[in-house]
């Protein structure tokens, strides 16, 4: 029987970031547009904090059951390791992404905005069916795409929306930098597993670009946010491009993935990422209310 310890290592907390990053920028968003509410703030994070711990034991169990997980370098894999039963971890996930969907209820019934369920029901769909089902589309190069609607685009501008009753040009730049981040961090652990993925037969966009172009494209996603905090500095104010400043925060990173870094020193990359994300999206929530 897995340990408390390891529960939780199987969450994959340095995943967080992913779901706290986009709330932030959207609560920077919502305050600039006057329509801050502290309590639908609060159950947006825990919406998505429980959505993002769901994805995580739902991909360990369906990769744990299929195999793809038994020489996987990285975080512990409750199922591939054999530490967790598998029936455990699945009763996980789907708890993860229960309490996921009675949070996201409750937000949609308080704020009034009942359109937002579909998304809510998109959001939890697409968590299960990354590498859940027949053909999870995790498997066919379409991961990227979902974590930037989702963890991008829906993360931060339902997080306003459900506080303003409307978005902002600059709530849709936060979106779409948040999202390439959590896209860059899935794109450095692909290409850390480009190995063990092709062995089983898991067709990621890491292993169709090749090990060159998985890191080109790190490269442009992580610069594409840096683009938007100029892009505001200079459309609203000189404090909207504060963001620029958690640049320091990828040197490593960026010169892992341009020395050809494998395996487990890629590793610091996806922790980089995230915490460089989590920084921009403080920064950004600052800047455009200063």
């Amino acid at each position: 029987m897995a340990s408390v310890s390891e529960w939780i290592e199987g969450a994959r907390p340095r995943t967080l970031p992913n779901a706290v990053a986009p709330v932030v920028a959207g609560v920077g968003a919502a305050i600039a547009l006057d329509a801050f509410s502290w309590w639908r703030s609060v159950l947006a994070l825990l919406v998505s904090l429980s959505l993002i711990v769901g994805v995580n034991y739902a991909n360990d169990y369906s990769d744990g059951i299929r195999g793809t997980d038994e020489h996987r370098v990285g975080p512990l894999r409750l199922v591939g390791s054999g530490v967790a039963n598998p029936k455990a971890v699945l009763t996980a996930a789907l708890i993860a992404l229960g309490l996921a969907g009675v949070l996201g209820l409750l937000l949609v019934a308080l704020s009034g905005q009942w359109w937002l369920l579909a998304m809510g029901a998109l959001c939890i769909l697409g968590a299960w069916f990354y590498t859940g089902g027949k053909k999870p589309y995790g498997y066919y190069g379409f991961g990227e795409i979902a974590v930037f609607v989702f963890f991008g685009l829906a993360g931060v501008l339902g997080t306003v929306y459900v506080q303003a009753g409307r978005i902002s040009w600059a709530a849709l730049a936060c979106a779409v930098a948040v999202g390439c981040f959590s896209t860059a961090v899935l794109t450095a652990n692909n290409l850390r597993d480009i190995p063990t993925d092709v062995d089983a037969g898991k067709r990621t966009l890491a292993t169709r670009l090749g090990d060159r172009g998985t890191r080109r494209l790190y490269l442009v996603l992580i610069a594409v946010p840096y683009v938007l905090a100029l892009v505001l500095a200079f459309t609203l104010h000189s404090y909207a491009g504060l963001p620029v400043l958690s640049v320091a925060l990828l040197f490593q990173s960026v010169s892992a993935i341009r020395l050809n870094a494998t395996g487990r020193d890629l590793i610091p990359a996806l922790r980089d990422t995230g915490l460089a994300m989590l920084a921009w999206a403080v920064l950004a929530a600052v800047g455009l209310n200063l």
